[in-house]
């Protein structure tokens, strides 16, 4: 029990660079508009120097890493890809805190998102792996709690670093170059991690097989409607996920919230970011995954329509916190749900090819809520939104398993 547990938190620790690198984009995005390095609204459907082009070169390296590159997890471990992957994007995201155009940040950020890509489906399939099988939930619930406290901590340092000027450099890239610590910290967390013995067991089996079959695997008539409602949910749930996480201080500055005031609330909305998982861990168990997926889905989706048409502090921070604590939730559960939906010897790789059309959708999410913000404001944005979560909703609801308390091998035999 030790062991697992020893692992999980030093998973954890990588995890949360992860994600601090994943959500400091929000939290960076009123420094780099300041700065004229980008503008709020997309002047095209697709435009490169706009906010949303920024998220965009993110999302559509973690789109390529986890499509392309998540089965380097299956081929040399989880243990190699994770600690690989996080040197990789913190590398990347060190670069990218000193380029001095839109088109430079565009490109490193999307370096930095295939490594992000790679480990988002690596650290979903160690855990799942490491963990007993009535602590699945728990345990990758755990990792979220860890990591989601990097939310507050990136939202806080915008809020002290934004705003300024330090030693002839713009404060976003001091936030930026937190993220990239992480490729120092995991030579010192890396020496404790043992490889997933799941997958030590499957590998020479795996590398007997050619390079298509994780793919023929998953189109299999015992996979094919696992895949599709994969594919369905996560190209939407990311409209409702990022589509708010990604651009709450600029919806707040679109609400006539003052610059310096839009950084102080959505610190005050981020800080109750690792409780959502916390509640997830708590619950993992006792309530059936696919239900608590379909659940918060609708409430976020009513959430958000009431956040639109509140104009003052307090019930900005109210529906806001909401929000974020009800995405968090439903992050840290669905991570969990779909890695235990595909066979140890393909996990990674199947996991990474229907996570991956959740980076595609996000690519066009940020060009999408640009238009719709300018053409309709907050409240057209969250109609948006509301209605990508019901879909969600529907699809896991009408077509997902129940997967609490069964052994990996009698979910998803091979």
């Amino acid at each position: 029990m030790a062991d697992f547990r020893g692992a999980v938190a030093r998973i954890s620790v990588g995890g949360w660079f992860e994600l601090y690198d994943l959500f400091m984009t929000a939290y960076i995005s009123l420094g780099l508009i300041r700065a004229k390095l980008f503008t709020a609204t997309s002047a095209s459907p697709i435009d490169l120097g706009a906010f949303a082009g920024f998220a965009a070169s993110g999302f559509a390296g973690m789109f390529f890493g986890t499509l392309i590159f998540s089965s380097i997890s299956d081929r040399f471990g989880r243990k190699t890809a994770f600690t690989f992957s996080l040197v990789w994007y913190s590398t990347a995201t060190l670069v990218m805190a000193f380029m001095n155009s839109a088109a430079a940040i565009d490109v490193w950020r999307f370096i930095a998102g295939l490594g992000i890509g790679v480990q988002l489906v690596t650290s979903d399939a160690y855990v799942s792996e490491l963990v007993p099988k009535d602590e699945r939930g728990k345990w990758v619930s755990f990792t979220q709690v860890v990591g989601y406290t990097s939310i507050p901590i990136a939202a806080l340092l915008a809020f002290l670093f934004v705003p300024h000027t330090i030693f002839g450099l713009d404060g976003w890239r001091y936030v930026v170059m937190v993220g990239a610590l992480g490729g120092i910290v995991v030579w010192f967390v890396r020496p404790g991690l043992p490889d997933s013995q799941r997958w030590e067991s499957a590998r020479d089996a795996h590398r007997r097989v050619d390079p298509l079959f994780a793919l023929r695997t998953i189109w299999n008539p015992a996979y094919r409607s696992r895949t599709l409602m994969l594919i369905i949910f996560n190209l939407t749930q990311t409209i409702g996920f990022y589509g708010f996480a990604t651009w709450v201080p600029v919806f707040l500055a679109t609400q006539g919230v003052e610059f310096t005031h839009s950084l102080q609330y959505s610190f005050l909305i981020a800080i109750i970011s690792p409780l959502g998982p916390f509640l997830a861990m708590i619950f993992a168990e006792r309530i059936e995954r696919k239900f608590q997926i379909v659940s918060l889905a609708l409430i976020i989706a009513v959430t958000g329509l009431a956040f639109a048409q509140v104009r003052a502090a307090v019930p900005i921070i109210f529906f806001g916190v909401i929000i974020t604590l009800g995405n968090a939730w439903f992050s840290a559960t669905y991570h969990t749900y779909q890695a235990e939906l595909f066979p140890t010897q393909i996990r990674a790789q199947a996991v990474g090819f229907v996570y991956a059309w959740s980076r595609f959708s996000s690519i066009f999410v940020g060009f999408l809520i640009a238009a719709m913000l300018r053409a309709h404001g907050t409240l057209g944005v969250f109609f948006l939104i509301g209605s990508a979560m019901v879909i969600v909703a529907l699809d896991i609801g009408i077509l997902g398993p129940k997967t609490n308390g069964r052994d990996l091998d009698e979910l998803s035999p091979l």
